[in-house]
């Protein structure tokens, strides 16, 4: 990845703020899951039109709201932005996680990563 990409997270207070004492400076808070249903999708197709973001890290109890906008991600050629779907506090969506980020991995580069 080029020295120029950046992370940038779309989550709640709660993520945020445990990526910002990691050091994360670029980032949405969204404040109501329901409510800010419209708001994530706007915020996401925005910081996909940038040219340099690398990662995205979603929330991904948001995931659902921009399942459109991830398949095209996932299916088309580029290799950036990389979007990672990170468990909320409420648990993780997929029971298998190791399983789940060991699937995508695959996906991303093409083989198998032993984890």
């Amino acid at each position: 990845m080029d020295e120029g990409m950046q992370v940038v997270a779309i989550g709640d207070e709660d993520m945020i703020s445990g990526l910002r004492l990691a050091g994360l400076d670029r980032y949405h808070i969204i404040d109501d899951a329901d409510a800010g249903r419209e708001e994530v999708r706007e915020i996401f197709s925005r910081v996909l039109k940038e040219t340099g973001v690398g990662i995205v890290m979603l929330q991904e109890n948001y995931a659902e709201y921009i399942e459109d906008l991830l398949s095209r991600i996932r299916k088309g050629k580029k290799m950036t932005p990389v979007v990672i779907e990170v468990p909320s506090k409420r648990g993780a969506k997929y029971q298998d996680v190791r399983g789940y980020y060991k699937a995508f991995i695959k996906g991303a580069i093409g083989f198998d990563v032993e984890i």
